[in-house]
C-alpha cells in the first residue's frame, strides 16, 4: 500500500488553499513555513478521499534559459481523472523513501521526492541544471485538486536536447511558450503558468 507525504488542510495558511490559489513565495519563506507543519505518511487509497488532508506534490517544469520553449507531454500514467489532458509539470507523490536520511525535515522530504520523481520521470537530465523554487498553485475545483498542493519549481536549460523524457511522459516534446494557450492543459498548469509569468 503506497503511503504519501501530506499535511492536515487548516495547518496551511488560508491563502495558500482556496479555489484557486497562485501564490508566488521565496524559497526560504516556503521552507520556514513548512519547518512549523506537522506532517506524516498515509495511505494514498484514504487521503485521495479526504478533502481534510493535502498531499504535497513537488511540479517541475523545464524550459530554456531564454524561455523561448517549454517541455510539454500528455496524461496518460495511474492519474486517470487527467488523461488526454497535455501537461507542463514533472513529479509526483513524496513516499516514506524519501524521508530516510532527514525524517524530521520537511524541506529536505520535499527536494529529495522531487529529485526522484524527476530521476523516475525522464530518461535522460542534465545534473548541472538545478531546480528553482517559484510557489504554490492550488485549485480546490477538480477531484484531484481538491487532494493536493502544488510546489511548482523551474528548471532552465541551455539545451534542450539534454532532457529526454521517459514512458509515462507520452508525447514528450518541446514547444514555443507562446504556443500554450492553443494546447488543451490540465488546470495545474495553467495555473503554473501563471505563477511563473508574475
Amino acid at each position: 500500500m503506497e503511503r504519501v507525504l501530506c499535511v492536515k488542510r487548516n495547518d496551511l495558511p488560508g491563502k495558500w488553499v482556496t479555489k484557486k490559489s497562485v501564490v508566488k513565495i521565496k524559497e526560504q519563506t516556503f521552507f520556514e513555513k513548512c519547518s512549523q507543519l506537522k506532517f506524516g505518511f498515509q495511505e494514498r487509497q484514504i487521503v485521495e478521499q479526504d478533502k481534510n488532508f493535502k498531499q504535497l506534490i513537488p511540479y517541475v517544469l523545464i524550459q530554456t534559459r531564454d524561455l523561448k520553449k517549454i517541455a510539454v507531454y500528455k496524461r496518460e500514467g495511474s492519474e486517470k481523472r487527467l488523461h488526454d489532458l497535455w501537461s507542463i509539470g514533472i513529479g509526483g507523490h513524496i513516499n516514506p523513501i524519501d524521508a530516510i536520511k532527514n525524517p524530521s525535515l520537511l524541506n529536505e522530504i520535499i527536494i529529495t521526492g522531487m529529485k526522484r520523481e524527476i530521476d523516475e520521470e525522464l530518461k535522460q537530465i542534465n545534473q548541472n541544471d538545478e531546480p528553482i523554487f517559484k510557489g504554490i498553485i492550488n485549485e480546490d475545483e477538480t477531484d484531484v485538486g481538491s487532494v493536493h498542493i502544488g510546489l511548482v519549481f523551474t528548471i532552465l536549460t541551455d539545451n534542450k536536447d539534454d532532457y529526454v523524457g521517459g514512458e509515462e511522459l507520452v508525447d514528450f516534446r518541446w514547444i514555443s511558450t507562446d504556443r500554450l494557450n492553443t494546447m488543451n492543459l490540465e488546470l495545474w498548469s495553467k495555473l503554473a503558468l501563471k505563477l511563473i509569468s508574475k
